[in-house]
């Protein structure tokens, strides 16, 4: 794997890491979640930019490691730049909750398997 691609893959991390300490830091849940506008546009963000990151991925990474869906991770972040206000609080909610320690997960052994 080239030196980029692992880059792109820490930085995915460290922003799925920023979701955690967000929702941790605020101590979240959805009801609280749906209402902080402030919590929201940080997290949206931060998805926002792990979508962006994907794109920068290689295809030949994404098709060696391909257990993860990055089309759909792609799709969200242009969801979130595009139609920013129709998302739909369950969905992003369910996707920082479940979808981005799954991503985070996956990244960290990527990176390991390529001893980083």
């Amino acid at each position: 794997m080239n030196d980029r691609d692992l880059t792109i893959l820490k930085k995915m991390i460290r922003y799925a890491d920023e979701i955690e300490w967000t929702i941790e830091k605020m101590n979240l849940d959805f009801e609280m979640f749906e209402s902080d506008f402030i919590a929201k546009n940080a997290i949206a963000m931060c998805i926002l930019q792990i979508g962006e990151l994907v794109g920068k991925l290689t295809e030949e990474t994404k098709k060696k490691y391909n257990k993860m869906p990055w089309k759909d991770i792609r799709s969200i972040r242009n969801i979130a730049a595009h139609n920013y206000g129709e998302l739909d609080n369950e969905v992003l909610w369910e996707t920082v909750t479940d979808d981005i320690p799954k991503l985070k997960d996956y990244c960290e052994n990527i990176l390991s398997e390529n001893n980083n």
